[in-house]
């Protein structure tokens, strides 16, 4: 603790460039550990530092300070820390010491080299849903509208120095938990979510798909939304089915039923490769089961022929018990269900548990 406390005296901006460059090693090294993040977290005018540091001249000091935040910002303790101070906004003139306006204007900044370092910086610190709102309120206040990040983000190249903000897309996800920036993606007027949907099929980056996967899992909790969502207008079923789709052969009955752009798929059509993405696309249409509309539309859509294909191929057992959840409501007819809503139904908790279990039992079971 005493040698960091003596470090900071060396993070100053007018400290001589190779002693501020070799004390700011030794903190980027100190990040690397839990205990050490723990440690850094109890100098308070070392995390302001870091903050600085990010807008000094020198690219190297820069890009060393960006990486130890994001280090330190990997833990929910961090992120709260560093919110903290973003919202404390203390500022002297020459520095910027809200840490979401400072990622935010390096990340549209088409020149800046802390585009990428900064997109993770925000992704750390938006994953604590507890932190989302408060993030959002400072994201909106940091000069630039909800409009030009997404423009960024889908543009084919935003930045000039090779930056690909492909982790805009887990901030999207993560900030896509509040029903305020929701109500933003499913504007009616503004076609925001329409614009997020080619990156389901993404095969540049993970980070980049899953994160859309994840926003629009999220957008597919409001009910309310459900019938623009599955419309011609938004058409999300054939983005979140498509991923999921083999090259499989259907008969032409069955093909005319399909969504356009899932009939006829190449041989070369391969599915969904990462697990995880696999599991969010099966959740985000269990979510559009809730209602009875977007159940029918579902059925219409011969939604069933794709997650039967599908659950043929599937290995995980947890992905196979997501797969099976979506099959099991499409398969029952609508007076079986007895329900509009299914989300209005209340469950007791003792047959919740005991659901939990049977399917832990299924996932465990050789």
């Amino acid at each position: 603790m005493e040698s960091l406390q003596e470090i900071c005296q060396y993070l100053n901006s007018d400290t001589r460039l190779d002693v501020k460059a070799i004390a700011l090693e030794h903190v980027l090294s100190v990040t690397g550990t839990s205990e050490g993040r723990e440690l850094l977290l109890k100098l308070p005018d070392l995390l302001l530092q870091l903050i600085a540091l990010t807008q000094d001249s020198s690219v190297a000091i820069s890009n060393d300070a960006a990486m130890a935040l994001i280090n330190i910002t990997a833990d929910e303790a961090g992120s709260n820390a560093f919110l903290l101070i973003s919202e404390a906004q203390p500022n002297n003139g020459k520095y910027n010491y809200n840490l979401i306006h400072v990622c935010i204007r390096f990340i549209m900044d088409k020149e800046s080299v802390l585009a990428d370092p900064c997109c993770m910086i925000l992704s750390n610190i938006t994953r604590p849903l507890h932190l989302v709102d408060r993030v959002v309120i400072l994201i909106e206040k940091s000069g630039y509208t909800w409009d030009s990040i997404v423009a960024a983000f889908t543009a084919k190249q935003y930045n000039n120095t090779g930056a690909k903000l492909h982790y805009l897309g887990p901030v999207f996800s993560n900030l896509s938990q509040s029903p305020h920036v929701r109500r933003y993606l499913m504007d009616r007027d503004r076609s925001v979510i329409q614009r997020l949907l080619p990156f389901t099929e993404y095969t540049d980056s993970l980070i980049r798909r899953g994160g859309i996967v994840g926003t629009l899992k999220n957008c597919c909790f409001d009910v309310e939304d459900h019938e623009w969502l599955l419309s011609p207008e938004v058409d999300i079923l054939s983005c979140l089915l498509l991923p999921l789709a083999g090259p499989e052969e259907f008969d032409d009955e069955d093909n005319d039923k399909l969504p356009i752009s899932l009939q006829y798929l190449p041989e070369t059509k391969q599915r969904e490769p990462d697990l995880d993405i696999r599991i969010i696309l099966l959740e985000a249409l269990a979510q559009l089961c809730a209602t009875k509309k977007g159940r029918e539309i579902l059925r219409e859509k011969n939604t069933y022929v794709i997650l039967r294909e599908y659950h043929k191929w599937e290995k995980n057992k947890n992905a196979l018990l997501a797969c099976e959840n979506v099959v099991d409501i499409l398969i029952r007819t609508e007076e079986e269900i007895g329900l509009d809503n299914l989300k209005n139904v209340e469950v007791p908790s003792e047959y919740t548990e005991k659901f939990h279990k049977m399917d832990q039992d299924f996932i465990n079971s050789t």
